[in-house]
């Protein structure tokens, strides 16, 4: 997991061949023209939630890995909880992986709390177990997911 503001996004961009194209987009001004974009040649898509009022209260309803792809979650304003636990370290799974939307769920607790203030990303690789969206109030956030 890396946590950082995006005007530091280029120390990361060699992690990933995608990870320049991301960033790029995730600095233009107009972020909701984000919202459903699909760079098929780099494998990146791309999903703005603007207030749409998902927000939950330190919830596990969704502590999720990924196997296939990597997820750069970007705050556009306020701020955003999440719940993090490294994947060796989840022993409960919720459910059988689901091969069509590359989620696997947990019942397992988290180790940490943290959140992003607006202008921050969070990079969560397939080891990082992670439950975002947990906010008191309505999230304006963009989730990019990078096909590994």
């Amino acid at each position: 997991m890396i946590i950082d503001y995006i005007e530091n996004s280029s120390r990361y961009e060699t992690i990933h061949p995608s990870f320049k194209i991301a960033f790029d987009y995730l600095k233009q001004t107009n972020k909701e023209a984000l919202d459903g974009l699909t760079d098929e040649k780099a494998g990146v898509k791309m999903f703005a939630y603007k207030g749409e009022g998902k927000s939950k209260i330190k919830s596990l309803e969704t502590f999720e890995c990924h196997d296939k792809n990597i997820d750069i979650q970007f705050c556009i304003s306020g701020n955003e909880g999440f719940l993090w636990k490294p994947r060796p370290k989840c022993i409960s799974p919720n459910g059988d992986y689901n091969v069509e939307k590359d989620v696997r769920f947990f019942y397992d607790k988290p180790d940490t709390y943290f959140e992003l203030q607006a202008n921050q990303f969070v990079i969560f690789f397939p080891e990082d177990v992670h439950a975002p969206m947990i906010s008191e109030n309505d999230l304006d956030k963009i989730v990019v997911k990078i096909l590994i």
